[in-house]
Formats: C-alpha cells, structure tokens, sequence
C-alpha cells in the first residue's frame, strides 16, 4: 500500500527543444515514467501539433500540444529539460531557475567548471558563471554526490560519458597514468543533432567514414574533467571522433599507458569493482562490447584488454548516444536529483 501511493505522487516536468533527436527521446520517457507528469512540450517547428501525431504516445502525454520556445519561461513545471543549443540553454536556464524550476540541461552551457574555457570550446562569454559553481555534472555512475536536490544538472556528454566511464577506474586505481591517453571514437549521424547541411545527407554519409574536430570537439576538457574529478587527475587526451553511416550508437576505444606490473587481472578486477552494484553498466570481455546491444537502452557496456606488447588497456565502451548518451541519463539524473529510483522510468529500456 505504502509503495502505491508513493507512485501517485507525479511530478510536473517540461522539455525545452521537444522536437530534436534528444527531445524526442525524452518524451518517450517520459510520457510512461510512472512518477512524472509532462506538463509542456516546447518546439518551434512543431508548434501547434500534438505529440501523438508526432509520436507513438498514449494517454495524457499525446494530447500535448507543441508549444513556441519563446513561452519557454512561462512554463510551468517543478522541473524543466533543456534539449537546445548551448546558445540557448545559457540564457533560459537562469529564467527557469529564478522561477524557483529545478532544470537538467543537455547541452554543454554548464558543464565546465572554468568560465574561462567556454570562448575556446563553446564560443561565447559565459553568461552566468556562478552557476558553474552551483551545476552539479549528470553522469551519477562518476559523480552522484550533490545529485539530491539539486537546483541544476548539466548532463554528460555522449562522447564524454561513453570515454569517462571507460577511463576513470583505471586512473583512479591507480592502473593507468593520468597522461597520453588515447581514444577513437565512432558515433552515428544523430549526434550532430537535426542538421539540414549538404555534409549530413544520406549521400553523403552512406559507405564513408570521417574523422572531425580532432584535438578540438567540445567534449575534451569535459572528458579531462570528470576522469580528473573522479581519478584524481587527468592530463590531456587525445581524441580522435568519427562519423560513421549508422544513425545512433557510440563505440569508443582507449588507450591507456599501465604503470609497471599491471596485468590483465587487475584490470579486470578495477573496472569490476568501479561498477558493481551499477544498473546501467555492464562489465564484458572487450571484444563483445558492441553498439548493437546497447540501442534503445540506458546502458553502457564495457571491456578492457591487456595489449602487453605495447604495455597498454585497451578499454572498449559501447553506449546509444541518444539514450545513455542523452534522454536516458538526464532521466537518470532527473530520478536523483528527485529522490526517486534511479532506474525508475528506465528499466525496461532495451534488451
């Protein structure tokens, strides 16, 4: 009886940007989480349809009418999700805060710590650099101290949080040195978000892979940061993303320089430690680590292999970047910082 009534209780919650790739995930979520309500869908280019007619909902959620981002401050919820450009979320979340919201954005406004670092990696003078102070970082299997209760979350990055959670036990074990680490990463097309350019087209995507914005995707101080936060430190990583012709899904790979006598079982052993207990990890051997069996779901898969020729980890991370890289762990986050199950909402996502 006790359980029951404690599912009752909804919370009113919004999504800011209900009509790109991550907004769309979130509402799905959200539309059969069992403890929220969704009170607002904002979207300028779907203003005035309802979102059953843009996705396969039931009940409540699908009557919802898309609503114009201007009316973006005016909504009302105890917590709204900010699924826009980091040009906008750094402008809106201030809004929603003072409004007394709580608000999770998935973009990078709030992600890094330094107010300094945004013109280099963002573009633009931060807006609000107390609040940088204040965010708390969305990735609970690092860093779920400070989650309860937060007034702001700034959810992880998809490369960030398939790349942190594959180094971060072995630097913090002591394993692998903090400096030279290594990784290659292949994501599908919908992480560079609804784009129109000739660039992301099916012609031009279909039988071709690219690397871009190597030693300079915004996601690398983010990277350097949370293993930091988490190890103890981290030096500069090299990065190398890549476009590959699938529409979602992350597979990293990193290297990771071993301090003397590491071996296989010690490897084994920290990332095994490092995620016991974790409902959204799973710890395999490397070579089984595969996007396939993450997608649609809010997991991140993970395996490490002794390279001992070249005294190396070779760490293996496989997670949907619009799940576990998005939607799926700002929900995560959303259930922490609300007290509720983490896996509340998420559980019978994907196989």
């Amino acid at each position: 009886m006790h359980t029951y009534a404690v599912h009752m209780h909804q919370h009113p919650v919004a999504v800011v940007g209900a009509s790109g790739y991550s907004g769309l995930e979130l509402t799905r979520i959200l539309a059969r989480h069992p403890q929220v309500r969704l009170t607002a869908l904002l979207s300028d280019r779907w203003a005035g349809e309802k979102a059953g007619g843009r996705l396969a909902l039931s009940g409540p959620a699908a009557q919802l009418a898309y609503t114009p981002l201007a009316g973006a401050g005016e909504v009302e919820a105890e917590l709204s999700f900010l699924a826009t450009p980091a040009e906008v979320s750094k402008d809106l979340a201030p809004r929603l805060l003072a409004r007394g919201q709580k608000v999770i954005d998935l973009s990078g406004a709030f992600r890094l710590e330094d107010p300094a670092a945004y013109p280099t990696w963002y573009g633009f003078e931060h807006p609000a650099p107390q609040l940088l102070e204040e965010a708390r970082y969305g990735l609970p299997e690092l860093s779920r101290q400070g989650l309860l209760g937060a007034r702001l979350v700034a959810n992880a990055g998809c490369y960030a949080s398939a790349i942190a959670l594959a180094i971060a036990p072995f630097v913090k074990a002591g394993l692998a040195l903090p400096e030279g680490v290594a990784v290659t990463a292949l994501s599908g097309v919908s992480g560079a978000g609804r784009r129109t350019a000739e660039e992301y087209s099916f012609a031009e995507i279909a039988d071709d892979l690219r690397a871009y914005r190597l030693a300079r995707h915004q996601h690398l101080p983010e990277i350097e940061q949370t293993v930091a936060r988490y190890g103890g430190r981290c030096g500069p990583v090299s990065f190398a993303p890549v476009l590959i012709p699938i529409r979602r899904g992350i597979l990293a790979t990193a290297h990771l320089r071993l301090r003397e006598g590491t071996s296989a079982a010690h490897l084994s052993a920290a990332l095994e430690a490092a995620y016991q207990g974790e409902p959204f990890v799973r710890v395999l051997p490397a070579e089984r680590v595969k996007v396939q069996d993450v997608l649609h779901s809010n997991r991140c898969h993970l395996g490490v292999a002794l390279d001992p020729r070249a005294h190396l980890a070779v760490v293996v991370s496989a997670l949907d970047n619009l799940v576990k890289g998005a939607a799926g762990s700002a929900t995560q986050a959303m259930n922490a910082v609300l007290g509720l199950e983490e896996t509340a909402g998420l559980d019978l996502l994907g196989g």
